[in-house]
């Protein structure tokens, strides 16, 4: 018998091919409130630049959006993509947050740039950004640590607030750093499924404890599209799938609606890389939703499991989300 952790969830602010951003952003809050209301624990938005169909690059903008939209769900970043960013100018922004809605703020940090290489450039991302980034994570930590008389330069806000920070990860290398700050630890299997139970084992072995955390805590991130039967939820589920195909093809776009057969708009190389990249997804019914997500928390033994939720038609999103919250209560 496997007993169901706390539930979050991940929000990429999709915008659906026939709306814009400003209806996107309206949609967030409106999940956010249905997601509060339902007893999910967070609401995470996700950091990506020059993507027609995220509408969440101002990330902390967003979130403070969320937050003064709710009340009780903590909102935070999954992810802020550390290297675009000064650290000291993340701890401000996440000092606000906190400041303004203390105890419900998380901050989230990925070392991806979250876009395409002229972006990155148009973003001043300069080359070894990356290799910076267990140091940065250092010295952000610093900035939300109580400033010290002689100290010239001070996150205000920022200085003294207590922001979790998280390390969020798709590879081995987030998992080693966020057990050698003893810092908890999100994997994104919703899109990188090849290192996910690696990783895991990597976090737990090595994890140090620290003021922040005592023993490992690690919460991952899976696809799922429930529907009230399994046919519905597999043509809900084409709107993802046809959106990470334009990306795979360089065309990213719009949420697309769904279509009565993907394999229609699909190669079967095409169609092998979706089934080998949504494999810890789960697509269907109640039934078949529960079976998936029962199978995902015995080979991890995730802490927590965060939800990423594609789906065009904003009101079967909101659907989904009931399924799931239902399996839980039930």
């Amino acid at each position: 018998m496997v007993a169901y952790p706390r539930f979050s969830v991940l929000d990429l602010a999709p915008v659906p091919q026939g709306t814009d951003v400003g209806q996107a952003l309206h949609n967030s809050l409106d999940l956010a409130r249905h997601a509060e209301r339902l007893g999910f624990h967070r609401y995470w938005l996700a950091e990506h630049h020059n993507m027609p169909g995220i509408a969440s690059a101002a990330t902390a903008v967003v979130i403070g959006h969320v937050a003064g939209g709710t009340s009780t769900i903590r909102v935070g970043s999954g992810g802020v993509m550390l290297p675009n960013h000064a650290p000291l100018m993340v701890a401000e922004q996440f000092g606000t947050l906190n400041a303004l809605y203390p105890g419900r703020i998380d901050l989230g940090l990925g070392r991806a740039p979250g876009t395409d290489q002229a972006t990155m450039r148009a973003l001043r991302r300069y080359a070894g950004a990356v290799d910076s980034f267990a140091q940065d994570v250092v010295e952000l930590q610093r900035w939300f640590q109580p400033a010290t008389a002689d100290q010239s330069v001070r996150a205000v806000p920022g200085e003294g607030q207590n922001v979790p920070i998280w390390i969020l990860g798709s590879s081995t290398w987030g998992a080693q750093l966020a057990a050698a700050l003893g810092l908890p630890y999100a994997f994104a299997a919703h899109f990188a499924p090849d290192a996910l139970l690696d990783a895991l084992l990597l976090y737990r072995r090595h994890f140090k404890p620290s003021e922040t955390l005592d023993k490992p805590y690690a919460m991952v991130c899976i696809g799922v599209c429930a529907a009230d039967t399994d046919k519905e939820a597999a043509r809900l589920a084409t709107s993802t799938q046809q959106q990470f195909l334009a990306l795979r093809r360089g065309r990213p776009g719009l949420l697309p609606p769904p279509v009565d057969d993907i394999r229609e708009h699909a190669s079967p190389a095409e169609l092998a890389g979706l089934d080998h990249t949504f494999q810890y997804s789960a697509i269907g019914s109640p039934e078949t939703v529960e079976r998936k997500i029962k199978q995902v928390l015995e080979l991890t033994g995730a802490d927590e499991l965060m939800v990423a939720s594609q789906i065009h038609d904003h009101a079967a999103r909101k659907h989904s989300y009931e399924i799931l919250a239902n399996l839980k209560s039930a």
